[in-house]
This record gives C-alpha cells, structure tokens and sequence, in this order.
C-alpha cells in the first residue's frame, strides 16, 4: 500500500559524494532518488550482510547504476547510503552499510534531506 504521504529523502555524505561524482548525470540520478519519496520499497531487498538494504537500479549512458538505501517507517524516511555503478556495488554498500545504521537510529544525522 502506498504511503499516504511522502517519505522524505536523506542521503549520507558519502552518497552525496557519490553524486558529485556523477555530476554530469546529477538531475537523471536525483530523479531516480526522487521516486524513492513516494514509493519507498521500489528495486529489490538486497540479502546476507545488506539485509534491511535495498537497492533501487536506473540506468546512465555507460551501463546500469543502483543506489542502496534503507527505508525507516516510523520516521518516514529514505536514507540513501550508496550510488554508483553495479560492478562491486555490493561491496560499497557493504561498507557503508554500519554508519547509516547508526543515523538511523538517531546516533548520527545524513547529511541532508532532499
């Protein structure tokens, strides 16, 4: 069922490094992110050590990109912790994965909500 209203967006600050760094694609991959605000659980549930993560998929010219990020009901929220390409996106995510765990249990803040 979808929410009757809008998540907000948060990305961490290395998810925003991760757009810096796709800055010719910026609008494209914010729109991308943008449709995780008001359907949260698009893309798939990521499994083993990610599990909790899920991973939204879009595509730039140059091949497939995804964008891990956990979903957080009671606050209504989608933190975006990763975005890039899919080769060794798992282990990116894995990485990152403890730190917005952290954020969202309110132990640490994102670096903005979008």
């Amino acid at each position: 069922m979808p929410p009757s209203s809008p998540f907000a967006l948060a990305l961490t600050r290395a998810a925003e490094k991760d757009l810096d760094g796709l800055r010719t694609y910026h609008r494209k991959v914010l729109g991308a992110l943008q449709a995780l605000r008001t359907a949260p659980y698009t893309g798939h549930a990521l499994a083993g050590n990610l599990k909790g993560v899920r991973s939204l998929e879009f595509s730039l010219p140059g091949g497939v990109h995804w964008a891990a990020n956990v979903v957080d009901g009671s606050r209504i929220r989608c933190l975006a912790i990763a975005v890039g390409p899919q080769e060794n996106f798992y282990r990116l995510a894995e990485r990152r994965c403890a730190a917005p765990r952290r954020g969202m249990a309110g132990d640490s803040k994102p670096s903005r909500e979008q």
